[in-house]
């Protein structure tokens, strides 16, 4: 019994998920049960519960003899519009950002349970493998005003020249219409500047810091940290908890500290990484690590024994890559949690100070890091 109630959650958030991300397109009609059946490998009973429990929440409704279809209500013309309140959800890096993925099945699934809808905008590009661009993104922002949503989840733009002055053009369109905003993960501008918005997110000093005092305690006492260009403000404030964490130990950073590039560039990644005084390498996130640890491999250097390297976030494929990632857990269900929260409450109280819901991260150890090597020589 507890089996078969896992698979139908499983099925339930997956396409959760896969609805936010615009999946299923202008049509918005859902795969048949007998393709779910096959799909997730189920009994047609499992996918059929998973169904009913969408359509009960109103995210789904059946059509006799067309399918099964996101749901909206039709007024005046050919307009659909959502039938329950709604809350947008503007995240430009949801196809690229493996993070946001389950924050976003997380934050759908307590609108739904508390009598909202989350929407998205599931005509935009992306649902394609390209990012969202600025125009798009300011497009689904008049969406929302048109339609009155209640309020708006955002994720700011990152690794774009413009990225401050498109987050500011939304935001204060946003604002100008009266709809209250709240940021996950980031802030809109540059560290270390505040906006008037509510942020929620990890504590990224604090995530930063357990990478490096783990290292430190395994032994590595020199390391570099490597970001793409024009990442997010919350990569400043991990680096800064890096740092910390040497000179708390008695280290001083190397120099240069900060590798800013491209993580599939052999001659970028071997600028530090072939430097016999570097043993370990913090990555901004998972994926750029997964990179890196591609990368290495082909310059013929391994993971750990010739260099260790962690990462940050913990995504599902962290696991899974031919050596396990070290790397830092968000807690993405209490990030939604508090984001819905601090939403409501911004709703009903638009007085309310800008605040900082800054959540605890947790060290994730696994074997890239080296705490499972053999010792060759004293420390």
């Amino acid at each position: 019994m507890m089996n078969a109630l896992l698979k139908h959650r499983t099925i339930s958030r997956q396409l959760t998920t896969e609805i936010i991300a615009g999946k299923y397109g202008d049509t918005g009609r859902l795969p048949s049960e007998a393709q779910l059946v096959k799909r997730f490998d189920v009994s047609r009973p499992t996918v059929g519960r998973a169904m009913r429990e969408l359509q009960e929440q109103g995210l789904i409704e059946r059509r006799p003899g067309s399918g099964t279809y996101i749901r909206t209500e039709k007024t005046g013309g050919n307009t659909a519009h959502p039938v329950t309140p709604q809350i947008g959800l503007l995240m430009p890096s949801l196809c690229h950002t493996e993070i946001f993925e389950p924050i976003c099945g997380e934050l759908a699934s307590i609108s739904r349970s508390n009598d909202y809808g989350l929407w998205w905008g599931a005509n935009m590009s992306a649902t394609g493998e390209r990012h969202m661009t600025a125009a798009e993104a300011e497009t689904l922002c008049g969406q929302f005003i048109e339609r009155g949503v209640m309020g708006v989840f955002f994720v700011s733009f990152e690794h774009q020249t413009d990225r401050d002055t498109t987050n500011q053009r939304i935001t204060e369109r946003l604002k100008q219409a009266g709809i209250p905003v709240v940021l996950i993960d980031r802030d809109i501008g540059s560290f270390p500047s505040r906006s008037e918005f509510d942020i929620v997110g990890v504590d990224n000093v604090a995530g930063g810091y357990l990478l490096a005092d783990h290292l430190v305690k395994l032994g590595v006492r020199r390391m570099v940290y490597v970001k793409r260009p024009l990442t997010a403000p919350t990569v400043d404030s991990r680096i800064i908890g890096v740092q910390k964490a040497l000179l708390d130990n008695g280290l001083t950073p190397q120099h240069p500290f900060v590798y800013s590039g491209d993580p599939t560039d052999l001659k970028f990644v071997k600028s530090f990484a072939q430097n016999r005084n570097i043993e370990a390498i913090l990555c901004t996130n998972d994926h750029l690590a997964a990179e890196i640890l591609q990368t290495l491999t082909r310059i013929g250097m391994r993971v750990p024994k010739d260099i260790r390297l962690v990462g940050f976030d913990n995504v599902r494929f962290a696991s899974l890559l031919s050596t396990p990632l070290t790397t830092v857990e968000q807690p993405v269900r209490d990030i939604a949690i508090t984001a819905f929260s601090a939403l409501r409450e911004r709703m009903t109280n638009s007085t309310l100070p800008p605040r900082s819901l800054i959540l605890t991260p947790r060290l994730v150890v696994r074997e890239s890091c080296g705490a499972y090597l053999q010792p060759s020589r004293s420390t």
